[in-house]
């Protein structure tokens, strides 16, 4: 191995020269041509998991309803529930931000809500927002109402005597200076903003407190800090406690007693039976923090022990008992709890609940009564802690990164997780529940980032967990080993990343290569390691770059803490074309290259357009071109959220801009190539996904069925052509069949109509085993992800219009008035074409290989892109019905179909010249296999035409019964009628009770409690009912069956017939002696 000099340097300056960019401005004529936003409403799907939670940061309770509260995430949504959590409404999915630091319910009107978004701690995962968000009703709608630049928001508070006055304390950008920052005053419900406490463009205010007997006594706490990628600082000579008593006007500090050295984060809450009780949890250099309560109102303060949060930077709010002010609660690692003003903490209680907390309500009529916020998501208590409930049904995880397999028939998707483990569950599974939190599997506990699935043979996982932590979990067994490399020297501490890469290379499935700042390979599945290169970083002493415009010392509030080493490696790729050709990206800002499995590197030239030293936060070899490769830039943690997407294709040695009209603000993380057209590209953003056909010059965001959520990771399961996504903080997201895409928008949008090609359909029947489908009689908060709908997909673009009469009118009056034209009334006539004109619709035609016809799907007539399902069955058959919502028949045999599409417009079917064949394959998962599904096929038509003709022979009985009625009525009422009719009628009546008892059973026996013979019905419903479950053979009580049910009908026909015609004739009787009209007869032409 050869480490060219360039990487030897222990030390490199920030700027280093770039590259030139290849990239050319897009044209406009191009941008249009190539527009693939008739694909953005192709929906994406969610499969969970709710098993695992995610942070969550506030809690707002309606202090009349306690059972209505919301819920603020830090990076999973606003959540809303009306019945305790029982059900869950995701309630501002639509808006910019995602992530949120506070939420706050008007005291005086529940349907106000006000929420700060961009979460309050400073932890490396931190999501930022735009500002304060306003609704009005209930959380139906959101109005941003200002300070777009505070990124995030520590504590919102509503003066109780007017809700016009509403404070916001604005924390302020983490990973720069300047922005919204300080203590925010609206008079005017949201309209204007005063800073009232402004301190500096790196200080904000983390938390304030209302004096509880007065609001107008506000205490806030300062909070000086910064991070970056290579440091944290928590603290700062700024941060201290204020206090005003004049609702903000002015302000003194108040930190008497308080330690002298620089302070950190510092938690705030007053005691709400006292005012005077002030108690504050106090980060602080040099090893002074402590726990501090003060009973004059923060004149003055004194230090109660030296308890402090494991982690200020992450935790440090406090929360009072509502009775006892000397019960204070400390949301922590584990929730920790004073019953003497904070002298003494002990453990409250964790018992099979989530630790690290960060929210916590208090039911103020029951202090016993706890509802807190987790990193795993929202727990309660009814005994103050000793146990708790997991609300399991919130979908919820922070996902880093995302893998699929290859398993067959349905591949697994696993991921790493922020604090919830390594885990993952079937893409679909066969049962009509859906993917359940019993599917999901655990392979390795803590932080978990990228997880690899050997792709010859899923059992074999690797799993990661944080600082480098790496396993080989066995599926099969659930034996576990860990195998993280030890480093070649004992003398050299191998810097591995908070979210290490991991690659199973695409040559060899028992060769895996792992990243510190060194780059390792396994050739035996990591039981044995070498070392491949030398440092791959810049190798920068961060404790010489400055923060907050200066160079800080040793003593630092928390430097470094919580902050992974830097000069490590992130991304990590090796050609799928070419076995040793290996890149790799670093968190400093460098890239390198090996041609030869890492006998030599080279330094990659560097994009111009990205910023120096920007993460690396994704890099892939192309799938087409041994010399191409991607790169993904992420430099939010100088504040700079732009997206960075680059190409090569010489290895590195330039590059072009492929970040085309990606939007400004928003950091890219992932980057996938499509297998089959190279210029088709996906990235996850921190505001989702986004895709190209043109490789990158124009870019269009998949919106439909995801919320705003940052995409971490993207990869693509290629047997199946799914795109599986990693959110941080709604979970796995799959867009199944992206295959679509693969056609050029330009080229469908040129023909009338598109049918994309069909993707192999897998056939089995789908099962309960909850005993019914969906949640069962498990309740309503028993939660499972939906499968993808079963059977046969069928993806099209139609180009016709397909305007109604009437829309065609208003549009045209439209004009009309836009023009300051009169609008006259159409014509009668034409009024008359618009109310008698039917609505247009397509139908999808199904075919076998024989061309034998199978099925028609009728579907709305509209423009754009669409999908309709074929559940690959033959058409049912029950009765019509007028809704046209048909019932389906038995499953067709598995082998190549082909289906076809048309138009109905205005009862005149035209076809597209649009067909594509497909399979249909078995899944192999029963015991009892059919041998012959032809045969089988046979008997289930023949069986099912002879419960056509039972079912309708049961209607038709009762609409006899009914004809009989009205002529035993009209009998008597027709004075021209001869009256023997009467006995007519009565024995028509007797013989239809003697045919229903013949085709329904015996009901003079089964109405006394006795048993009766088996009916005609009984023998076909049960016969139907048998082979709809099942695919297997047809057996011997079922031909049976069959054959009981086809000698009783053959009788029940013959007498049924008769009597329809007997009642015809007394209906002809009647209408020929001058009776009235009976329903189902033709009416008299009127002639007398």
């Amino acid at each position: 191995m050869k480490l060219l000099p360039s990487l030897v340097a222990a030390a490199v300056a920030i700027s280093l020269s770039g590259c030139a960019i290849a990239a050319k401005p897009a044209k406009k004529s191009d941008e249009k041509a190539a527009d693939a936003a008739i694909y953005s409403g192709i929906k994406l799907r969610n499969m969970g998991p709710a098993v695992t939670g995610g942070r969550v940061s506030d809690f707002a309770f309606n202090p009349a309803n306690p059972s209505q509260y919301f819920v603020a995430t830090a990076s999973g949504g606003m959540w809303k529930t009306d019945n305790a959590g029982v059900t869950w409404q995701a309630v501002a999915d639509s808006m910019p931000s995602y992530s949120y630091g506070d939420v706050t319910m008007d005291p005086n009107n529940s349907n106000v809500i006000w929420a700060g978004t961009g979460e309050n701690n400073s932890q490396r995962s931190v999501s930022y927002g735009d500002g304060v968000y306003k609704s009005v009703d209930g959380g139906k709608s959101w109005n941003n109402v200002g300070l777009k630049n505070s990124e995030h928001i520590g504590e919102i508070l509503i003066d109780p005597r007017n809700s016009d006055v509403v404070y916001v304390a604005s924390q302020g950008p983490l990973w720069s200076k300047g922005g919204d920052r300080g203590l925010f005053k609206t008079t005017d419900g949201g309209r204007t903003w005063e800073n009232v406490l402004e301190i500096s463009e790196h200080t904000g205010v983390s938390d304030i407190a209302f004096d509880p007997q007065n609001p107008d006594v506000i205490y806030a706490s300062s909070y000086q800090r910064r991070r970056h990628v290579w440091t944290l600082i928590n603290g700062g000579p700024e941060s201290t406690i204020y206090k005003s008593t004049d609702a903000g006007k002015t302000w003194k500090k108040i930190n008497k007693g308080l330690p002298s050295v620089d302070l950190g984060r510092i938690g705030i809450d007053v005691a709400p039976t006292d005012g005077n009780i002030v108690y504050a949890i106090v980060e602080a250099a040099e090893g002074k923090s402590g726990f501090y309560r003060s009973t004059d109102g923060g004149e003055s303060w004194h230090k109660q022990s030296s308890y402090v949060s494991g982690s200020p930077q992450y935790y440090q709010e406090i929360v009072v008992d509502p009775k006892n002010p000397n019960r204070v609660y400390s949301l922590d690692t584990y929730l920790m709890v004073s019953e003497d003003g904070g002298k003494n903490f002990t453990r409250a209680g964790e018992a099979h609940k989530h630790v690290d907390n960060h929210a916590l309500w208090i039911n103020p009529d029951n202090t016993n009564h706890l509802i807190i916020g987790s990193d795993g998501g929202v727990y309660e208590s009814w005994d103050r802690a000793k146990n708790w409930t997991f609300k399991d049904n919130m979908s919820l995880t922070q996902f880093y990164k995302v893998t699929v397999d290859n398993d067959f028939p349905f591949y697994n998707v696993f991921g790493g997780t922020q604090d919830n483990a390594s885990l993952g569950a079937p893409h679909r599974t066969t049962n009509t529940s859906g993917i359940q939190n019993s599917d999901w599997l655990f392979t390795q506990f803590g932080d978990g980032f990228k997880t690899e699935i050997d792709p010859k043979n899923p059992n074999i996982i690797y799993s990661q967990y944080q600082y480098g932590g790496l396993a080989r979990y066995d599926k099969q067994s659930g034996e576990r080993v860990q195998i993280q490399p030890v480093s070649p020297d004992p003398e050299v501490a191998q810097r591995f990343n908070w979210n290490s890469p991991l690659l199973i290379s695409p040559h060899n499935n028992e060769r895996i290569y792992y990243g510190s700042q060194t780059l390792f390979q396994s050739d035996n599945r990591g039981d044995d390691w070498r070392a491949i290169s030398g440092d791959l970083s810049r190798n920068i002493d961060r404790n010489k770059l400055k923060v907050m415009d200066k160079v800080w010392g040793v003593d630092t509030v928390a430097k470094n803490t919580s902050t992974s080493f830097y000069g490590a490696l992130i991304a990590l790729t090796e050609s799928p074309i070419q076995a040793g050709l290996l890149y790799t990206g670093s968190d400093d800002g460098v890239m390198h290259v090996t041609k030869n499995g890492g006998e030599n590197w080279n330094k990659l030239a560097w994009p111009s357009k990205v910023p120096e030293n920007s993460y690396v936060s994704d890099m892939e070899a192309s799938l087409f071109d041994k010399d191409t490769v991607f790169a993904v830039f992420d430099n939010h943690k100088r504040g700079d959220f732009k997206p960075y997407v680059m190409r090569s294709d010489n290895n590195g040695k330039s590059w072009t801009n492929i970040t085309g009209n990606l939007p400004v603000r928003g950091s890219t993380y992932a980057i996938a190539q499509d297998h089959e057209n190279k210029d088709l590209l996906f990235v996850g953003t921190e505001f989702g996904v986004f895709f190209t056909q043109n490789g990158g010059t124009n870019w269009v965001q998949l919106k439909s069925g995801i919320p705003t959520i940052a995409v971490r990771d993207v990869v693509i399961q290629r047997r199946e052509s799914d795109l599986a996504l990693a959110t941080f903080g709604r979970g796995f997201y799959i867009l199944d069949d992206y295959s679509p895409l693969r056609e050029s928008a330009k080229d469908v949008k040129a023909q009338d109509a598109t049918l994309f090609p069909v993707r192999r359909a897998f056939q089995f029947v789908e099962h309960s085993p909850l005993g019914l489908p969906g949640k069962a009689m498990r309740g309503a908060d028993f939660y499972f992800a939906d499968n993808p709908e079963y059977g046969a997909t069928f993806s099209y673009y139609i180009n016709d219009e397909f305007k109604s009469l009437k829309s065609q009118r208003k549009a045209k009056e439209k004009k009309l008035r836009k023009d300051d034209k009169p609008v006259y009334y159409p014509s009668w006539d034409e009024l008359k074409e618009e109310d008698f004109e039917q609505k247009s619709q397509l139908i999808f035609t199904v075919r076998d290989n024989e061309d034998n016809l199978v099925r028609r799907i009728v579907a709305p007539a509209k423009k754009g892109f669409n999908r309709i399902n074929w559940d690959l069955r033959y058409p049912g058959f029950s009765p019509v019905k007028a809704t046209g919502k048909a019932d389906s028949g038995p499953f067709v045999v598995p082998g190549t179909y082909s289906v076809s599409v048309s138009k109905v417009v205005n009862g005149v079917e035209t076809q597209y010249d649009q067909k594509q064949s497909f399979e249909i394959v078995n899944i192999d998962n029963r015991t009892f296999a059919s041998t012959d599904r032809k045969a089988d096929l046979e008997f289930d038509m023949k069986a099912g035409r002879l419960y056509q003709a039972i079912t309708g022979a049961t209607r038709y009985l009762g609409e006899l019964e009914k004809r009989i009625k009205h002529v035993n009525v009209a009998t008597t009422e027709t004075l021209a009628l001869d009256q023997g009719t009467l006995k007519t009628v009565h024995d028509m009546q007797r013989e239809l009770n003697e045919i229903k008892l013949l085709l329904n059973g015996n009901s003079v026996i089964s109405k006394r409690a006795e048993p009766a013979p088996t009916s005609v019905t009984g023998y076909i419903y049960y016969l139907q009912w048998s082979r709809s479950e099942s695919t297997s053979p047809v057996n011997g009580q079922q031909k049976l069956r069959f054959e009981r049910a086809s000698e009783g009908y053959g009788e029940v026909y013959t007498r049924m017939k008769r009597l329809a015609d007997n009642l015809t004739q007394a209906e002809q009787a009647i209408a020929q002696a001058g009776g009235n009209w009976l329903p189902g007869t033709l009416p008299s032409n009127g002639a007398f």
